[in-house]
Order: structure tokens, then sequence, then C-alpha cells
């Protein structure tokens, strides 16, 4: 199943690097499906100031590499936790291309809604 696949892609790219201080990568994994049917993983920057990026951005800029705008579906996890994606990635895959509202996102094992359903009456 391609839910439990995009699961163990993240889990696998998860890795907490620590970095000075109390800065980490990779303390969350991200793994994304995209129209193209390839899969696309990224990692976390946890750093001061905000100059870090969510491990769903690090994905998503992976497939831009690559020449595509459209995700399928997509999952972040962290300490063995699927995590729903904050909002700022929300509004990065919105923003990226319109049928990305159709995007599922991975929020349990049994639990998947649409882009669409986590950002209702969407602005743009």
């Amino acid at each position: 199943m391609e839910i439990q696949r995009l699961i163990k892609k993240a889990e696998e790219v998860e890795n907490r690097l620590p970095l000075r201080s109390d800065y980490t990568a990779g303390a969350v994994g991200a793994a994304l499906l995209a129209a193209d049917g390839r899969t696309y993983t990224g990692i976390s920057l946890s750093m001061a100031c905000g100059i870090g990026f969510c491990a769903e951005h690090a994905a998503v800029a992976e497939m831009l590499k690559n020449g595509t705008t459209r995700v399928e579906m997509i999952v972040a996890v962290s300490k063995g936790r699927i995590l729903p994606p904050c909002g700022r990635c929300r509004e990065l895959l919105a923003q990226l291309d319109p049928e990305n509202m159709d995007c599922q996102v991975i929020l349990g094992e049994d639990r998947v809604l649409s882009l669409d359903q986590l950002l209702p009456e969407h602005w743009l």
C-alpha cells in the first residue's frame, strides 16, 4: 500500500543529527509521491532565528529540482509518530500548483485527508 511505503521512506531519512548548541538536522523526515510517479524525501533543519526549514519543504525542493510541481501524497514523521503539516507547509503545497489541493496528506496509518480539507476556504 502506498501509505505504508511513504511512511517507511520518511522514517528512513529521519535521523536526528546534532549540530551546535540545541540545533538539529533530520529530527523530522518527510516523503512525498509526486505526479511524475517518483518519491522525494527531505529532512528538517532546526536552527535559531527561523533560518531552518521543515522536512516537507526539503522534499518539495527535491521534487522541484526534477521539474514537477504536483504532489499526490505526503507524510512527515518524527520519533515514530506521523506529524500533520504545519500551516507553512500546507500553504507551500497549495501555492505550488492548484491541483495540489487534492493532495492526500497522511495523518495516520489509517487516516488521510486532502489538502483542501486541511485548508478549507483557501484564499487563492
